[in-house]
Formats: structure tokens, sequence, C-alpha cells
């Protein structure tokens, strides 16, 4: 068991859009307030880097616990940002219409200006992770148009870590990114959300010469790093749209590639039924992958061992 020095609970002042109002940047939304949980390992050892980590559409669940877990017993403090109890939604697996797929992103960049203050934390070292529709926001955030909308103050992400994401919409200008390192962790055998999207924006991410790397584990499901799913279930009633490929043609305005019209999710693309569950092999490699990230992005610092 591994034991931290301090834990805070901090609130973070944001904003709910629509998808349509965070494309175009317009900050016509509803005022909100969302919170996180900041564990840190050492209040002695200085100013520490960290992660701030988003979640899925199921809220904070096992994997987040499991990350805190292992980065802070390396020395990293955490901020587990929980962008749906503030705004009273409690998962949107059957639902996703409940909140905007990016507003995460406005959420995340708030989140890095209300830790960037407090005493134990590096502003200069925190890297976004985040986990399928936390995922998204992890891998979007990176994206200069969206920064140039959305950044909350004068910090910086040293980092992207993508768990996960989907990639099915093509967003203007979206090889477009910050020059900080992206990484991406998704299982083969994810039907929740396609690996093969994210190949592809990957695939054109370098040939745009961007510092991006997608690790794929065979036979993996979707949310392989969560422990709670020790045996794989069938959701029924999850959306998803892994079939659905999506253009945003002028901004704000996101269409099916297929029809031509704007997309939402009642297009008969979108699906119900996926799979989520634990791979073990999956999680000790992704681990091992995110702290070698980890240490890179974070050097010349060493990290606890």
């Amino acid at each position: 068991m591994q034991y931290v020095a301090r834990h805070e609970a901090i609130p973070v002042s944001t904003l709910t859009l629509t998808d349509e109002q965070f494309l175009t940047g317009s900050a016509d939304g509803k005022p909100s307030t969302v919170a996180g949980v900041l564990r840190v390992p050492s209040v002695d050892a200085g100013r520490l880097p960290a992660v701030i980590l988003v979640h899925g559409s199921g809220g904070p669940g096992g994997n987040i616990d499991y990350w805190q877990q292992q980065l802070n017993s390396i020395g990293i403090a955490t901020f587990a940002l929980d962008v749906f109890t503030g705004r009273g939604i409690t998962r949107t697996i059957e639902d996703q219409t409940q909140l905007g797929r990016l507003n995460g992103i406005v959420d995340a960049n708030r989140a890095l200006e209300a830790i960037a203050g407090r005493p134990w934390i590096d502003p200069e070292r925190v890297v976004l992770m985040g986990f399928s529709r936390g995922g998204q926001v992890a891998l979007y955030a990176a994206l200069n148009r969206f920064r140039a909308m959305w950044k909350a103050g004068s910090h910086d992400f040293a980092g992207y870590i993508a768990f996960y994401a989907a990639c099915y919409t093509q967003y203007i200008d979206d090889t477009n990114v910050v020059a900080k390192p992206i990484r991406l962790f998704h299982g083969t055998a994810d039907d929740y959300v396609s690996v093969e999207p994210a190949k592809n924006y990957v695939e054109r991410l370098r040939r745009a010469g961007k510092d991006v790397e997608l690790i794929e584990y065979a036979g993996a499901h979707h949310a392989f790093d969560n422990p709670r799913y020790e045996r794989t279930i069938f959701l029924d009633k999850a959306q998803t749209t892994r079939n659905c490929r999506m253009i945003e043609d002028k901004p704000g305005h996101v269409v099916n590639a297929t029809t031509g019209k704007p997309f939402t999710m009642s297009d008969p693309c979108v699906e119900l039924g996926t799979h989520v569950g634990y791979h073990a092999a999956a999680t000790a490699a992704a681990t091992g992958a995110v702290r070698a990230f980890l240490e890179s992005v974070f050097s010349p610092h060493v990290l606890a061992t």
C-alpha cells in the first residue's frame, strides 16, 4: 500500500459547452465548477512533477485509482479531475449527449492553472493523461487551434498521454499540434473505440513531423488497465461510434462523412453494445512505457524508484 503525504480537494471553475461552442471558441457556455483530488507523494522533496488524470464515460474508476498509485509511488503528484459530478452527471456510457466530447479540454486547462499555484507542484512539469472520453481530451488538447481558444493561463502541458482515445473526427487543422510529445495506448481487441482511426491519425501526425507514437496491445479490450474489470464484460446499452467517421467541414460544424449531414448520436452508424476488460500483461507493459515516457519528459529530474 502506498501512502501519500497530502490530499487536497480542489475546485476548478470552468464552462459547460456544446461541441459547437467549443469548436467556435464561444464563451457563452454555462459557468460551472468541477473538482479534482490532488495527491502529493512528498511535501519535503521540493516542487514535484504532476499528471492530471481525466476519466472516461463511466466516471472516475478503478483505472484512475491504479494510475494514482503507480505514479505517486515514483514521486509524481496526481490530480484526478472529475468532470461529471459538479455537472450533475454520473456517467455518459448510455447517453453521450449529456456533455460535449471536447468540453474536458476546457476543464483540463483550467485544472492546470488550479494546481500550478500549489507549493508542491512544478507547473512546468505537468502532463495530461486521459482514458477513453478523457483520452480524447488528452489527445486533442494538444491542437494549437484549441490551445489558442481555451488555454487558461501562462502554463503549458509538458506532454500528452491518451489511452484508447476515439479518433473518429477529423478536425480542422488537426495536425497542427504543439511541439510536445504525444503518446497513445490502445488494445487491438477494442470494440468500443476502434484502434484503426487512431492509427490513421497518428500516421497523419507523423507525416507532419510531430513527436507522436501509438503503442498497441494484442488482444486487449477497452479499459484494459482497469483492474475492476477482472473478467471481460459486455455493456449492452453502451453507445459506440466505432463505425462512424466525421469531418469538421467548417468551424463548429461536424458532419457524418458518409451522409454529409450534421452528425448526431441518432445517426444509424451509432451502435449499442461493447466489451470492457482488464488485461494484466497489457497493463504491465503500458505501465512501464508510461513511466519511461514520463522519465524522458521530466528529465533531467530523476523519478523515485
